[in-house]
């Protein structure tokens, strides 16, 4: 222990001079006008000026960067003579040669025993290390928001894509079908995923007409491929034979042998044909075929509302052979059909999930209702659900206008 204390005793000699000389800090000390009375051989080897340069010579403003004398002047003095002590203040000195040394600066006010103030004190701290630290943090954000803008310009251009493949798989407009109204919807449920409910509208010829609507198991590019796929056998089956029946069973032996394996894929549908009743006054006669979907909804000019059920279908594609439903109804003038997928009757309330009573008796109250105010009422449904909606939605309304009711005639006089 005493060779120890022998050997670390000189490090321990030093003068107050010598620390004050070459202590790890600038040291200056000024007049009150800002004149240089004092300053240490650690700021002057810093700045690279010879003592007598700047004693009696300069202010210590005059050792400052243009935007430093500034913050000197307005910020810095003014705060200096209010409260008698300035803490850690970022500037940048000027060194002979022209060069910035980022610096923090204390200041404090030496005053007599009468409390007048003598000069000032100043305490000047290397920050050039900080500065390079914080420069390579700001790098750092700039990087990470430039980073976050190309994320989100990614974002926006997937979006883009997403939407107009998920137009693709959509008809652009629904036909003019004489003697009937039409309307449809479709909700995304995420901008970022492509959706697999679709629906479609076609001529048959000869006054008939087919129309479909379906939804594909999953989301995404797999999910797109089955809808289109789908879409596409639907209108080529049913041109070939349009009795829905038979369209349904082709589908699923397309499906079926198109994704037997580990990647089975399948679909609910509902496929109707149209054909007119008659003079166009007089309604369309209706044949469903159901496939495992939800049933029609079914909205008569009389105020009331049903369900047009396709009971024991099953999914499409799902088994080599398929059991379909068929149905017959009719649309009278003033009455609309609306098909829709099941993302209207999942979504989630505070009251629990929206189901069918209460789709069923959302629809008594819309009855008699036409195709386009229908789907409006059922869109404005869809946006009441907020987060509470998170399946993809299409909707599908088919109305037939209500007949004109002439005023009878006033009796003569």
């Amino acid at each position: 222990m005493a060779e120890q204390a022998a050997a670390v005793a000189p490090l321990l000699e030093d003068s107050a001079e010598d620390l004050y000389e070459n202590a790890p800090c600038g040291y200056l000390s000024t007049l009150m006008n800002g004149t240089l009375a004092k300053v240490n051989g650690t700021l002057l080897s810093w700045l690279g000026y010879r003592r007598e340069e700047l004693i009696g010579r300069r202010r210590f403003a005059d050792l400052l960067t243009i935007g430093g004398k500034l913050y000197h002047e307005t910020h810095f003095a003014p705060l200096l003579q209010m409260q008698g002590e300035v803490h850690g203040i970022a500037m940048e000195l000027k060194a002979a040669d022209g060069a910035r040394l980022p610096v923090l600066v204390t200041s404090v006010v030496k005053t007599d025993a009468a409390g007048e103030p003598l000069l000032i004190r100043t305490t000047v701290t290397d920050a050039r290390d900080r500065r390079a630290y914080e420069q390579e943090l700001l790098r750092a954000r700039r990087a990470a928001e430039e980073a976050h803008r190309e994320a989100e310009r990614s974002r926006e251009h997937l979006h883009e894509v997403v939407a107009v493949l998920q137009r693709s798989l959509l008809p652009p407009s629904l036909p003019f079908v004489p003697g009937l109204e039409t309307a449809a919807h479709y909700h995304t449920a995420s901008p970022d995923h492509l959706g697999g409910d679709f629906y479609d509208l076609f001529s048959l010829g000869g006054g008939r007409w087919a129309f479909c609507l379906g939804d594909v198991c999953g989301k995404g590019p797999e999910a797109a491929a089955v809808t289109s796929l789908a879409r596409h056998t639907l209108r080529a089956a049913a041109m070939n034979d349009p009795d829905p029946e038979a369209v349904l069973h082709t589908l699923n032996s397309v499906l079926y042998e198109r994704y037997t394996g580990d990647d089975p894929r399948y679909c609910t549908v509902v496929l109707g044909l149209l054909e007119a009743a008659g003079p166009r006054d007089t309604g369309f006669d209706i044949t469903l075929a159901g496939g495992g979907h939800p049933p029609a909804l079914l909205l008569r000019d009389d105020g009331t509302a049903r369900y047009v059920p396709t009971p024991g279908g099953v999914l499409i594609g799902i088994l080599p052979r398929s059991s379909v439903t068929v149905v017959r109804t009719r649309l009278e003038p003033g009455d609309t059909l609306v098909l829709y997928t099941d993302g209207l009757t999942e979504a989630r309330t505070p009251a629990g999930r929206y189901g069918d009573e209460q789709l069923l008796a959302h629809a008594s109250a819309l009855a008699p209702s036409g195709a386009e105010p229908t789907v409006k009422a059922l869109t404005d449904l869809l946006e009441s659900f907020g987060d509470g909606l998170d399946d993809d939605t299409a909707i599908l309304a088919l109305g037939v206008p209500a007949r004109a009711h002439e005023n009878p005639a006033s009796s003569p006089c």
